[in-house]
């Protein structure tokens, strides 16, 4: 998770060993994928046939397989789309470059990659007392500012300097062991999984202003800090509830230090009896392949299957230009140029981050662009990526929370990047 320079830009290790493995089995990856999702669907329906006596005794495999029926259909869509895509059969609207194939393509290969590596490693970042240091170093920043506890500051950084992917499947792991209760859990997928800063400088190169990235950079880092510190104060993340995930919680406490200690010796204990518990390479290497194999089949599914619906809706259809629209006289009031072109991409990023910055290209009001492709990345949500993976995973947020939170960010971000812009230009 260590930042480094690489190629020019600040990025992280498993994110340049991810893009390393893309190039290598780029011409692979769409039908990897493809295979991937029909073998979960096969699984599921296997096991929702005959309940073989060998998965369910198995936890791990019968939570992976044996899913809900809503899951189910999403898996079964998700099916269908891949093979479509792949195949190129089907009505155009499924596969076509800007639906299924920017999914299948694009967007898959680089999960699978990142998948692998993050779920191969998270051990390391969970199970030898990191977390249990930087939470008691940090819990008296992170509980009055964000709602959060200070473990949360490495899921957090991971999100915000690597891939909010990472920072997903790191907090849902720790949701599901019992450090984040429910309301945490989605206050720190919703609040902090950003792209990534190279993913940034290809947006704001996408609308003609890649020689602004520094302004930019600092511009949508500050804008999206207020937003993670007002979001988690109003429904719906305030109103999640306190509880933990099967009604189970750690033991760990990194609020409560005991007398003698300091924040700093009581966390390196923490962190030593946490490394102590560890039981060696087996176990570890266990523990990394199950995170794989969840996150694989687990939310590769729920991607192509919600994120391909949403971008349908989003190429062939009008709805997120009628949605745009309320934003008109918002968009007018803060004087920002060209209200009406720019009133059609603030709601379209919900669908996919980079729509905004393709769609507002053609706008010629250099402010404007520089706004529209800001708010695009504090919206930090969208269907293609992270709101698929929020929904594929256990942290306890629904369609409708992530739509209504996309909106509150948008209504929080919006006037203080205007006011950023209006300084700029």
């Amino acid at each position: 998770m260590i930042p480094l320079s690489y190629n020019g830009s600040l990025t992280i290790p498993i994110a340049v060993l991810s893009g390393w493995l893309q190039v290598l089995l780029a011409d692979y990856l769409p039908l990897i994928m493809t295979v991937i999702i029909g073998i979960t669907l096969l699984g599921t329906i296997l096991v929702k046939a005959t309940r073989p006596e060998i998965i369910e005794r198995n936890r791990f495999l019968k939570s992976l397989l044996d899913v809900s029926p809503l899951l189910f259909i999403a898996r079964l869509l998700g099916a269908i789309f891949a093979i479509c895509t792949f195949f190129q059969w089907g009505p155009e609207l499924i596969w076509s470059e800007n639906t299924g194939g920017l999914l299948l393509n694009d967007l898959l290969p680089v999960l699978f990659s990142v998948f692998l590596f993050a779920g191969l490693f998270l051990p390391l970042l969970l199970d030898f007392g990191l977390l249990e240091l930087f939470g008691t170093l940090l819990t008296k920043i992170m509980r009055p500012v964000f709602k959060l506890p200070g473990r949360s500051s490495i899921d957090c950084i991971a999100s915000w300097l690597g891939d909010g992917t990472i920072g997903v499947l790191l907090t849902s792991k720790q949701y599901e062991e019992g450090f984040y209760t429910k309301r945490e859990a989605a206050i720190i997928g919703t609040s902090f999984s950003v792209v990534s800063i190279t993913f940034s400088l290809v947006v704001i190169s996408q609308v003609g202003l890649g020689h602004m990235f520094v302004p930019f950079y600092l511009t949508i880092t500050f804008a999206g800090l207020v937003a993670a510190m007002i979001a988690p104060r109003i429904p719906p993340l305030s109103r999640k509830p306190d509880t933990f995930y099967g009604e189970k919680s750690s033991d760990y406490s990194e609020d409560k230090i005991p007398q003698g200690y300091t924040p700093l010796s009581w966390g390196y204990a923490q962190a030593l009896e946490k490394a102590r518990q560890n039981r060696g390479f087996g176990d570890f290497l266990i523990s990394g392949v199950k995170n794989v194999l969840d996150m694989w089949m687990g939310v590769a599914p729920i991607v192509m299957s919600l994120g391909t619906i949403t971008l349908i809706l989003a190429e062939y259809t009008p709805i997120f230009q009628w949605l745009g629209m309320p934003f008109i006289p918002l968009l007018e009031l803060l004087q920002i140029p060209e209200a009406k072109a720019a009133s059609e991409t603030m709601v379209v990023g919900f669908a996919d981050m980079f729509l905004p910055s393709v769609i507002g290209a053609s706008i010629e009001s250099e402010m404007t662009r520089f706004i529209i492709a800001s708010v695009s990345v504090t919206q930090l949500i969208y269907m293609s990526e992270v709101g698929g993976l929020l929904l594929g995973s256990k942290i306890p947020v629904s369609f409708w929370d992530l739509f209504v939170i996309f909106i509150q960010r948008t209504l929080i971000t919006l006037p203080i990047i205007t006011l950023i812009a209006h300084f700029l230009f």
